[in-house]
């Protein structure tokens, strides 16, 4: 079993593998000339972006720049999507984002995980846990999601928080750690 294929299947693997940093570095040169792009360039923003991503619901999607990942192909985002500012991925495992999704600026999702012990840590062996964000869900800005976190459908996430457990369904959770605060039980007519 190859690097890539331990790491797409949540095993341990060699962060380090010739195969993983040309895959690493293939993904910060189409990083570079997005973020180069001149706000304008909108066409080719959005064709950079379909050719990095690993699938977009539709062609209704937007991502201010700068927008970093560590390889795209992980990423998935669903119809009418919008990233603000900085919006940070690393997505060694599986990234799924639902449709009507809005991530504030400086919100980051990890899917890497590492060893406490710093014996293990410092061999560059690392595993990671996919993350799932549900439809409607609106991440405050400088919030930061975790490896193995699934965030349910009708969730705000305020910000400031750091997500580290799974958020059911209909609330709204804030903190460090993020804690759900508030049930919404979506009802025709229901602000929530």
């Amino acid at each position: 079993m190859t690097e890539e294929e331990k790491m797409l299947n949540g095993l341990v693997y060699d962060a380090t593998s010739p195969e993983l940093q040309k895959g690493l570095q293939a993904t910060r040169e189409a990083l570079h000339e997005f973020n180069s792009l001149r706000p304008s360039e909108t066409a080719r923003m959005k064709a950079l972006l379909k050719s990095l991503l690993g699938s977009t619901g539709d062609d209704d999607f937007i991502f201010n720049q700068p927008f970093r990942c560590d390889y795209g192909k992980q990423i998935s985002i669903g119809k009418r999507f919008f990233a603000n500012f900085n919006f940070t991925v690393l997505d060694e495992a599986r990234v799924t984002i639902g449709d009507d999704c809005f991530i504030g600026p400086n919100v980051s999702i990890y899917t890497a995980c590492h060893s406490t012990d710093p014996v293990e840590r410092n061999s560059r062996r690392e595993w990671a846990e996919p993350v799932s964000i549900g439809n409607n869900v609106w991440i405050g800005g400088s919030v930061t999601i975790l490896p193995g976190v699934t965030i349910g459908d009708n969730v705000t996430i305020g910000a400031g928080s750091v997500v580290v457990a799974d958020i059911p369904s209909g609330s709204v959770a804030v903190g460090n750690p993020c804690k759900v605060v508030k049930t919404a039980f979506l009802e025709k007519g229901s602000p929530f």
